[in-house]
């Protein structure tokens, strides 16, 4: 939205500063938004961790813990029940129809109130899974959890984007995925202590998702909407106070208000069949590829499932429960870790060269996970793998969890919300989120299942992901660093391929 960046200008393209620096303001609202992630996060986190809680287990699901228990069982297939697996996948498929609702909301309410309105959800169906007592309970606290993930996933970017100073735009709009991974964290320390409590931790383990989900509610009520969604319902004036406060009393913002006036009117002159527009017009190919391609390789690297699923891994390996979850937590750190990197980096490196960098990290660490398990467990019907080995898998995951982190982890969420133009903004945005969302909802619901069949081989299968996502980011993603959400069209208009393309 400001500071830096290219804007078109007669004979070529030449750099352009609105002006404004990084304001409390824009830093206090910025925070707010990405405090969605902790929701999303605390989710992933708090699944994984709990479905190998013998107690939830015992409560729930008690023929797959009298199947972990029995010494015939394979290494690899200790929690194959694919019942066990849709009280994980649920939220994601809920997560994916309620962001294509989202979208049409997103243009009609603004960014504030659609991030107001999954906070609620979130807050319900996490009060109702605390309370469960059957499977069905579980569920619709499940899809209720999917749909506050929906709302606040799709509107928290588009926010952080359209909010954030140009110049500093990913490391703004990476805060979201950090928030994801902190949410993550902090699920996973709760798994750790809440594990001791006989009976029912799993219980304060799902009812503190509350916590998060009080804080975005509290926050949404707080904050302005972004320029842009004002200025697209029919509020100028509202959207000129909220960027003056954004960027400073001192500001000058007449330049980038009218950017933003001039890409709305376009975008109102656009308006009708946003969806039809991306499906058949020709010079809106590149951002359809772009919405599908990036969410589906970002969730075939397996990184979603190793998120959600690593407790589930490490106790595969040989660890019990509590040693699971604490690997759980050591990979969150990692994590954290990474993603203060890539926020430090992305203004600075770049996002194609975050996305190679990781890439290459991401396939080299995978294919090394797949050769120790190979060669060291289910080996003469043993059901575990020797310490040494074990301890080798929680390193090469932790490896290739910071090298996504880096990389992958937040530039899915830099990427989409920065390249789209303001007409189909909010459309992009729901495709993306959908096409993510129904891969992860795909891969949570067979990951355990493809472990049972393929083995060691599931790390290979998704090494081959990795190696095609970075060969299709090399070719075909221009450099979006520094470039203002108004003049973004210039990079595909100078891309070797996108170029034939842009209108």
């Amino acid at each position: 939205m400001a500071g830096g960046g290219f804007a078109a200008a007669e004979g070529g393209h030449a750099r352009h500063d609105y002006g404004g620096g990084v304001t409390v303001s824009v830093v206090v609202t910025c925070l707010m938004a990405a405090s969605c992630g902790l929701i999303f996060g605390y989710d992933i986190g708090v699944s994984g961790g709990v479905t190998q809680m013998d107690s939830f287990l015992k409560k729930f699901f008690p023929e797959v813990l009298r199947g972990m228990r029995s010494a015939k069982r394979d290494a690899y297939c200790k929690y194959d029940n694919q019942l066990l697996t849709a009280f994980t996948s649920s939220m994601y498929i809920a997560g994916m129809l309620a962001s294509l609702v989202a979208s049409s909301v997103t243009r009609r309410v603004g960014r504030k109130a659609v991030m107001l309105k999954g906070g609620v959800m979130f807050l319900v169906g996490s009060l109702i899974n605390a309370g469960a007592v059957n499977t069905s309970m579980l569920i619709i606290g499940r899809i209720l959890l999917g749909f506050g993930v929906g709302f606040t996933a799709q509107a928290a970017p588009l926010y952080l984007a359209e909010t954030s100073p140009t110049r500093w735009r990913g490391g703004f709009t990476t805060a979201y995925h950090f928030f994801l991974v902190a949410g993550t964290l902090v699920a996973n320390v709760a798994n750790y202590f809440t594990n001791r409590i006989p009976g029912w931790g799993w219980r304060v383990s799902l009812g503190l998702a509350a916590v998060p989900a009080t804080v975005i509610v509290t926050g949404a009520l707080f904050v302005s909407d972004t320029p842009s969604s004002l200025v697209l319902r029919g509020e100028p004036d509202s959207a000129r106070a909220s960027l003056q406060r954004i960027r400073g009393a001192d500001a000058d913002v007449e330049a980038e208000f009218k950017d933003i006036v001039r890409a709305v009117e376009e975008a109102r002159r656009n308006e009708e069949g946003a969806f039809t527009r991306l499906l058949r017009g020709k010079g809106y190919r590149h951002y359809l590829v772009m919405m599908v391609a990036i969410p589906a390789f970002f969730d075939l690297t397996g990184m979603v499932v190793i998120s959600v699923f690593s407790p589930v891994l490490f106790r595969t390996v040989g660890f019990d429960s509590q040693k699971a979850i604490f690997g759980a937590v050591i990979i969150s750190l990692v994590s954290l870790c990474g993603v203060v990197l890539s926020t430090l980096a992305v203004d600075r490196c770049g996002r194609r060269f975050l996305f190679l960098a990781g890439g290459t990290a991401m396939l080299l660490f995978q294919v090394a996970v797949s050769w120790v398990l190979a060669d060291h467990l289910g080996k003469h019907q043993a059901v575990t793998m020797p310490k040494n080995y074990a301890v080798a898998v929680v390193v090469l995951v932790c490896l290739y969890t910071f090298s996504f982190s880096v990389s992958w982890g937040p530039l899915k969420w830099v990427v989409p919300s920065e390249i789209y133009p303001v007409e189909i903004r909010s459309a992009g945005q729901a495709i993306t989120l959908s096409v993510a969302l129904t891969l992860s909802f795909t891969q949570t619901q067979v990951f355990i299942s493809m472990l049972c069949a393929m083995k060691y081989a599931i790390f290979l299968f998704y090494s081959g992901w990795v190696l095609a996502m970075t060969v299709f980011i090399a070719a075909f993603l221009p450099e979006t660093k520094g470039v203002p959400l108004e003049t973004m069209r210039s990079v595909w208009a100078r891309h070797w391929f996108w170029r034939k393309f842009v209108v």
